[in-house]
């Protein structure tokens, strides 16, 4: 697991929170597979909907190398 430093200097006294307390906070468990990592349902209503997903992604990532 990752930690965070304790608090940087010059940050607020209330402008910081560890990364143990964030996931304690929002009930955060470990991966136990990969399969954790696929959706419940499907984000994609149809593959004509994901096919113009993936073009505008490939777009904008040209865009950002040029």
């Amino acid at each position: 697991m990752t930690t965070t430093p304790q608090q940087p200097d010059g940050w607020p006294a209330d402008d910081f929170i560890s990364t143990e307390e964030l996931v304690r906070r929002q009930g955060v468990r470990p991966l136990t597979s990969v399969t954790d990592l696929a959706a419940d349902i499907d984000p994609f209503e149809s593959d004509e909907e994901y096919d113009e997903f993936l073009a505008d992604l490939y777009a904008s990532r040209r865009a950002d190398s040029a």
